[in-house]
């Protein structure tokens, strides 16, 4: 209204075009110079200053989710063409004068990143036109996600390497329902605060469309004001300038946010996010979906049968997988296109999409077009030294960008660091060329390179003690950088005997561990108990690892032909030996191994032996797991070997639920407990055990499931209390 004739009238032209694509700089440009123009008339009235922000909106296509139900890999719209729509954006309204730009409403935290990659390009390439960026989401339930599925703590470690002036909530829900997730978000960023919330929920009898009046907006606001969750605060749909007026009013003169600094660490997303400190033990990558490393997975990528090859990647999440690798390098695959396919399809799929990705590939277009499908923070392997200091910098510049951890292989022009000085020196050269151009060190993930041993070659006999050496000094001298390895590397002599292959990567994950080492790219089925292995074979193994003797490849060669001479029989005859022993040891060797074949029977018969399913849990399963705990606890077993104990603990738990129902019918109950894994927490192994145990003690058991609000625990306490 404040806009001269001329603008009016061009803006009712450009309303009655049927084709506005073009008119994006025109029309940018116009409105920045509108918002200007009232901000200075403003501020010549009254003296305080005001600032434009350009708003960036989301879009009204999503590159994360395909329209079509009937193909779920399709996409309308791909990253590139989102990347340059914002540019063309962001800049007419850096030229028509914007103080920042506000990437607002974000539905889709690809499209965001989209804009933000763009944003970015534009700062490096005229850095006078730099301004502060805003970021803000929209939820589109009382979940807390966005529609394109992603929690809040996904969707923050998904844009937080931009350093945003601020990042907030906006849209979607009133101020009553996006409470619990601003105070959320709140805790988690390192930067400044935003909410503008919609008027409560659409009401068409109230006269704004809204339910909320401005002295209801003012009250919630005050409130967060008051929690100190506030530095920016306004209002979206369904808030006039007399909402705006009361918040204003409201909040004056109250003290703002101070953003809490976060510990450096790891931190992942996909649907959810996953951080990683030292304290969770050793993060492991799921390696299955790598046509390098599985035969299986690579014939149905080839045959095009993706339907199939994504249920190996759900198959690793419910192993204990929380990070997953996607290797599509093979000379009968259009890498690029089954990366892109792949991912895409896989994001059809929460019970896999909600963990973090690996890209993984030795051609720069592959890392690329996984980067571009992905809208957690994923992990990109690799980038190295090997092609000179500039394009190491411009790879890992625009990992940055895309917001992504980068696995940095000990490779330089000289090629391959083979031993532990090597090493050092290329980790030490990469950290600070790294960390001095902008990339966060808690980022960057040294994979001092598992090599083979035990190969009859002299000089790689020491391969396995270097990797372990190394990792110790990189965790010592370099700050928050993180080591992983491809552990089946390491037995790639012993290809076709499981059982060396098993002992060794065990061993060598309990010293590597020990040194320090964070992640391991593994296949869980081959894994064994460390504290299980057989004595003499595990001396053997551990004589390579640790280059403790001259002759180690061959004993342990010789040993391995030994164990060779009928695997099939030795199997079965194991199989046989474990059947024999007394039942208490049957259901400990069963949980220890993750065995389910027998754990119903066997369970059974400690029924009739005991006759009560109690003792069977507190004398004989509860036994077993505090014994897998503690092996856990100890770097003896790992995750995976966890996850599937526990399997076998429901296995046991559930033929026994009918008699433990039997033994409480009547019974008076001792109480009600609502168990549930908190927000950020996915793994419910101990809470199922907890609720069993009660429940077979009188307590009635509501189960809430994993990842569990705060505020619908308090609410089901509250109903069922």
């Amino acid at each position: 209204e404040k806009g001269s004739h001329k603008n009016q009238q061009y803006f009712q032209e450009v309303v009655d075009s049927p084709e506005l694509k073009a008119l994006v700089r025109e029309l940018n440009l116009a409105a920045a110079a509108l918002a200007r123009q009232a901000c200075d008339e403003a501020e010549a009235a009254d003296g305080k200053p005001r600032l434009v922000a350009g708003s960036i909106g989301p879009m009204p296509v999503t590159c994360s989710l395909s329209p079509d139900v009937n193909d779920p890999g399709f996409r309308a719209v791909n990253f590139r063409q989102l990347r340059q729509a914002y540019r063309d954006q962001a800049l007419a309204l850096l030229e028509g004068g914007v103080d920042m730009l506000l990437v607002e409403t974000i539905f889709d935290t690809l499209n965001a990143k989209a804009a933000l990659f763009a944003i970015e390009e534009i700062f490096e390439e005229q850095p006078e036109s730099s301004v502060p960026v805003m970021v803000s989401v929209t939820l589109t339930d009382k979940a807390g996600r966005t529609l394109s599925g992603q929690t809040i703590e996904a969707f923050w470690n998904s844009i937080r390497h931009v350093r945003p002036f601020s990042v907030g909530i906006n849209c979607a829900l009133g101020p009553d329902l996006m409470r619990p997730f601003a105070e959320e978000l709140s805790g988690l960023a390192d930067c400044h605060m935003s909410i503008y919330a919609n008027a409560g929920l659409p009401n068409p009898l109230s006269p704004t469309g809204y339910d909320l009046l401005p002295a209801d907006m003012a009250r919630f606001m005050k409130e967060y004001a008051d929690q100190g969750l506030l530095n920016i605060v306004g209002g979206c749909c369904g808030t006039t300038p007399e909402h705006i007026g009361a918040i204003a009013a409201a909040v004056e003169g109250m003290p703002p946010r101070v953003p809490a600094p976060q510990t450096p660490a790891l931190r992942l997303s996909g649907y959810e996010a996953y951080n990683h400190t030292r304290e969770k033990n050793t993060l492991f990558v799921g390696e299955r979906c790598n046509v390098a490393g599985s035969p299986k997975f690579a014939r149905l990528i080839r045959e095009g049968n993706y339907e199939e090859a994504v249920s190996i990647a759900r198959q690793q999440v419910e192993n204990g997988a929380l990070v997953l690798d996607f290797c599509f390098d093979d000379g009968l695959i259009d890498g690029p296109q089954a990366m892109r396919h792949f991912l895409n399809l896989m994001a059809s799929e929460p019970e896999i999409a909600r963990v973090p990705v690996m890209i993984d590939s030795s051609k720069w277009e592959v890392l690329q077009a996984g980067l571009e499908v992905t809208q957690g923070k994923s992990v990109v392997n690799s980038i190295s030294l090997k092609e000179g200091e500039a394009e190491f910098l411009r790879r890992a510049a625009e990992i940055h960008r895309f917001g992504a951890s980068a696995v940095v292989m000990l490779f330089d022009e000289r090629g391959q660091a083979d031993t532990f000085e090597r090493k050092a020196e290329v980790a030490e050269r990469a950290y600070k060329l790294l960390t001095d151009n902008g990339f966060p060190p808690e980022d960057i993930i040294f994979d001092p390179n598992v090599l083979a041993v035990a190969t009859g070659i002299a000089e790689h006999d020491g391969y396995a003690k270097a990797f372990i050496d190394a990792t110790r000094w990189i965790k010592e001298h370099l700050p928050h950088a993180k080591v992983s390895g491809g552990v089946s590397n390491l037995s790639f002599a012993f290809r076709g005997n499981n059982t060396v292959r098993e002992a060794m990567h065990s061993a060598f994950l309990y010293h590597a561990i020990r040194a320090g080492m964070d992640m391991g790219i593994v296949n869980p089925q081959l894994l064994q108990v460390y504290s299980d292995i057989e004595p003499a074979l595990l001396e053997r193994v551990e004589d390579v690892v640790l280059c403790r003797r001259a002759d180690a490849a061959e004993r342990l060669i010789d040993y391995a032909q030994h164990l060779r001479t009928d695997t099939a029989a030795e199997g079965a005859a194991h199989e046989e030996a474990w059947r024999t022993r007394p039942l208490p040891e049957r259901i400990e060797y069963a949980l220890l191994r993750g065995v389910t074949d027998h754990i119903e029977t066997d369970t059974l018969e400690a029924y009739r032996e005991l006759g009560d399913p109690m003792q069977v849990i507190d004398r004989l399963l509860m036994r077993a797991m505090a014994r897998v705990g503690e092996l856990f606890g100890q770097g003896k077993m790992f995750l995976p070997q966890v996850v599937k104990s526990a399997r076998v603990m429901k296995r046991a738990v559930g033929v026994l639920t009918p008699y433990i129902e039997q033994n409480a019918a009547g019974r008076k109950s001792a109480g009600k407990v609502i168990v549930a894994t908190v927000k950020g927490d996915v793994h419910d192994i101990g809470k199922n055990i907890v609720a069993v145990v009660m429940a077979c003690n009188g307590y009635e058991i509501r189960d809430l499931g994993v990842m569990v609000e705060a505020q619908r625990i308090v609410d089901e306490a509250a109903a069922w209390g």
